[in-house]
């Protein structure tokens, strides 16, 4: 409320007097402002969160946020489309809720915009496919939530851009197999959430389950990934699965003449155009097919080359032991057949002299 006083003294010196009409406007003006930042009316602005959560919304709102706000809340609706550039103008947000609604298609624009966004929740929609250019501009998202959809796939390049991501959840889909070519990005991941998916551990997935167990060995995490095909893999955690179980997959690839599915890309190269006509693969693509088709799994090869080094060094010890014993047990044996020879003349002369004896005693006999 603007009061509009008259002109005051103080006690050692005068004040300027005040317009009344110049006191009028400035409150029209703040007014103004006020309103131009007001919470939206199907809200609850509470600091700089704007929580618009479980009204039933079918359609988003205009939103007239106020400045400063950080998070926005638009779970539990019955949104079931977006229009390109809906958030646009609130590039200050950094926690963005949309779960539990009835999305089914996000256009590749949406997002544009915010790029101070650092969490983003899509769970428990529609979703069963996504824009390969979706998430383009989010370089800041830490943590994204796509569980509880229908997805049946991540396409290659929607993850490029989120070198920091940190938690990603793909839990409660219908995924089958993942390229590992679209994860090899995330540099940052620690915590990766795959359960309650129809995995057919294949050789489809062998990629994948390589590159997981590198995400192991550098320390993150990594939810069950129970197998549902084949029937003998059926119930069984694919990490647990041995690498050996899919050597078969390396001669289906030598019979159909290279590599399942093409040649896996060493990065987002654009294939050859019409333009520039491809000759052959080039060096460079053939040292990726190499790299990539090499044991990734460190631990299993470190393992492995300590088991053998102490084999090696047993059966070593073994045949020195056996050379030692054979070459004491001939020097032995060396020595004995030279003392019994040295004995057998004096033993031959003991029997001739018993023989006389003998026969002396039959003939008085």
């Amino acid at each position: 409320m603007c009061l509009l006083n008259g002109p005051t003294q103080r006690h050692q010196g005068k004040v300027p007097q005040s317009s009344p009409a110049l006191i009028w406007l400035l409150c029209v003006v703040a007014g103004q402002l006020g309103m131009g930042v007001g919470c939206p009316s199907v809200c609850i602005c509470n600091g700089t969160k704007v929580d618009c959560s479980g009204r039933g919304l079918v359609t988003l709102p205009t939103l007239n946020l106020p400045a400063g706000t950080r998070t926005l809340l638009l779970s539990n609706n019955r949104l079931a489309s977006l229009l390109p550039g809906s958030f646009a103008n609130h590039s200050g947000l950094e926690h963005l809720d949309l779960s539990n609604n009835y999305l089914d298609g996000l256009p590749a624009a949406l997002f544009e915009g915010l790029g101070n966004l650092t969490e983003l929740e899509l769970r428990n929609n529609s979703l069963t496919m996504l824009d390969r250019d979706l998430l383009r501009g989010l370089g800041r998202l830490q943590r994204l939530d796509l569980s509880l959809n229908g997805l049946s796939s991540v396409p290659l390049g929607l993850l490029d851009e989120l070198p920091g991501l940190a938690w990603l959840s793909l839990a409660g889909n219908r995924l089958h197999a993942l390229e590992r070519a679209a994860f090899e990005p995330l540099a940052g991941l620690q915590q990766l959430h795959l359960g309650g998916n129809p995995w057919e551990c294949d050789c489809n997935l062998r990629d994948f389950k390589h590159w997981m167990e590198w995400l192991l060995y550098r320390g993150g995490r990594v939810d069950a990934v129970e197998c549902t095909l084949p029937k003998d893999l059926r119930g069984r955690d694919i990490r647990g699965v041995p690498v050996e179980m899919f050597n078969y997959c390396l001669q289906l690839e030598d019979e159909n003449g290279g590599t399942r599915g093409g040649t896996p890309p060493c990065g987002r190269a654009s294939p050859p155009t019409a333009a520039q006509p491809s000759e052959g693969p080039p060096p460079a693509t053939a040292d990726c097919v190499r790299q990539r088709y090499r044991p990734v799994s460190v631990r299993r090869a470190i393992g492995t080359v300590v088991i053998a080094g102490v084999v090696c060094g047993i059966v070593c010890i073994m045949m020195v032991a056996a050379a030692a014993y054979g070459c004491i047990y001939a020097s032995l044996m060396a020595k004995y057949q030279r003392e019994l020879k040295k004995r057998q003349p004096l033993m031959g002369d003991g029997d001739g002299d018993g023989d006389q004896e003998e026969k002396q005693i039959s003939s008085v006999a």
